[in-house]
């Protein structure tokens, strides 16, 4: 002898009905977007720097250089410029072209560069900015790490910068790396 208990259910009204198509189109929607993401990463991935600096240097508003330094300027600033004897003051967040982080300073709280030091596409892009400036840099291998590993970042990598220009100096007297007169 089998015995059943029936639980009976309340009827679902039409809002709950609304509300789970909605939630199923969500959850579809968000399962695109993260798809697409993940193929753009992919198509990323897979073009060379040369591909992909030749493309980037056609969208609006992106500069090249003499150099091959392209950069697109989001905000513009005023006044002077560093050189290269000088220390930036900067904010800034690095990524490759994927979009995977690779270093930043924490936000709010610039770090002090000395200009001449840094590899030459990122010290040719501070020198355009004047104090208050923000750009999107993006650094051409040969001018970044070349085909060398750097950390987290892979060789004949185009390396990807937002740089806020906060102020800057000439360089202190006895900082380490400048040049002491006579030697």
């Amino acid at each position: 002898m089998s015995d059943v208990t029936a639980v009976p259910l309340r009827p679902v009204g039409k809002s709950g009905i609304v509300a789970l198509w909605a939630g199923v189109a969500l959850f579809l929607a968000g399962g695109a977007y993260a798809a697409y993401t993940a193929s753009q990463k992919a198509v990323l991935t897979t073009v060379t720097p040369e591909q992909f600096l030749a493309q980037n240097a056609t969208k609006t508003g992106v500069q090249t250089t003499a150099d091959g330094v392209e950069y697109k300027v989001i905000q513009a600033g005023s006044g002077g410029r560093p050189t290269a004897a000088d220390v930036a003051l900067i904010e800034y967040r690095g990524t490759l072209i994927n979009g995977t982080p690779f270093d930043a300073s924490k936000p709010g709280q610039p770090v002090a560069l000395p200009v001449g030091q840094v590899v030459p596409g990122f010290a040719e892009a501070m020198m355009l900015m004047p104090r208050g400036a923000k750009y999107r840099v993006w650094i051409p291998p040969r001018l970044g790490y070349g085909p060398q590993d750097n950390g987290p970042i892979p060789g004949n990598s185009v390396l990807v910068f937002d740089i806020t220009m906060r102020d800057f100096e000439a360089m202190p007297q006895g900082m380490p790396g400048m040049q002491q007169p006579g030697m």
